[in-house]
């Protein structure tokens, strides 16, 4: 199941006067030719802006195919913050570019393309390897990591990768596409697994059962074991905070007994602002092993930053539907 558009998108077309409505506060211009009640549009998180602005797209162009970002928004794979362009596929044939915030992209490769009644999209296999391509690695780690949900594997991700024709941006996808990981549960996660690596972090084990508990991150030899909480975890849209504090210190002391000599928690701020993440590993010990990848923590800062305030504890799909 494709996700529908989190708000109602009115046709220019079926509103008496669309302008005046924009100017009096009622509506909102999704794109030219489609609004959205301006109290609903307000209320939305930016990756579902971003989704809303798709199906606007969807509305307005028959016969598109949605990939990158577009496609792995429908998917329900995760969003950083909200994209300024809306990406489709054309042929070979066809003239790429940017068309007032529609993005094409040309191919001449046979692509798996998913067709769900007026909307048709790259698969989530081909969204993933179109990201790595294009965008820093901790980002498309993210989407990998997402990706495995959907039949496939990572190894079907890299050979993906690897047979396309053009060799733009293959060898950036390698790193992302290489560590996907199926056991990943939100972006947070692949964002926090990531951002270990880059500064030389020993490799942690992940999703590891300790005695009725499981835990996100384990480093064995250091007996450390980590827990990316997430920003909005205690600010109680799910329950109680301190209950939830009370039941995460409960937590933490069976850690410490079954033999953790540290617990970890950090949240989404801490990741991607990188030395707090490094100086709360680096304050547990967690030993380093090799040297820091400069180039990629420099490209993964600069495109994170902008969305840490807008971004949230982000769950991949269950399955692609």
């Amino acid at each position: 199941m494709l996700r529908p558009s989190p708000v109602a998108l009115l046709r220019a077309r079926g509103i008496p006067h669309p302008d005046r409505a924009v100017r009096a506060g009622e509506l909102v211009p999704v794109r030219r030719g489609v609004y959205a009640p301006a109290d609903a549009w307000r209320q939305l998180a930016p990756w579902d802006r971003y989704l809303a602005r798709v199906h606007a797209v969807a509305l307005l162009r028959t016969g598109v195919v949605f990939s990158h970002e577009s496609a792995a928004v429908l998917l329900g794979m995760p969003i950083i913050g909200e994209p300024a362009e809306v990406h489709v596929l054309a042929d070979g044939r066809s003239t790429g570019g940017d068309r007032g915030g529609l993005r094409v992209h040309t191919t001449d490769d046979a692509r798996e393309i998913i067709e769900t009644g007026a909307i048709a999209l790259t698969s989530a296999a081909e969204c993933a390897v179109d990201i790595a391509r294009s965008r820093p690695e901790l980002l498309s780690l993210s989407v990998a990591d997402a990706a495995l949900a959907f039949p496939g594997s990572a190894a079907d991700l890299v050979g993906l990768n690897e047979v396309r024709r053009s060799s733009r941006g293959r060898r950036l996808a390698r790193w992302s596409l290489e560590r996907a990981s199926p056991v990943s549960e939100s972006s947070l996660e692949s964002v926090s697994r990531g951002v270990t690596e880059l500064p030389g972090f020993d490799s942690p084990e992940l999703q590891v059962v300790i005695g009725p508990d499981r835990v996100d991150f384990r480093w064995p030899e250091d007996r450390i074991v980590g827990e990316a909480d997430g920003d909005l975890k205690y600010d109680g849209r799910f329950g109680d905070a301190a209950e939830l504090l009370r039941a995460r210190r409960d937590r933490d002391a069976r850690l410490r007994r079954a033999g953790s000599r540290h617990v970890l928690h950090w949240g989404w701020s801490d990741a991607v602002e990188f030395d707090r993440l490094d100086s709360i590993l680096t304050a547990a010990e967690v030993r380093r092993i090799r040297p820091p990848d400069l180039a990629r923590l420099v490209r993964s800062r600069s495109a994170l930053r902008p969305s840490a305030l807008g971004a949230r504890l982000h769950f991949r799909a269950a399955s692609a539907g």
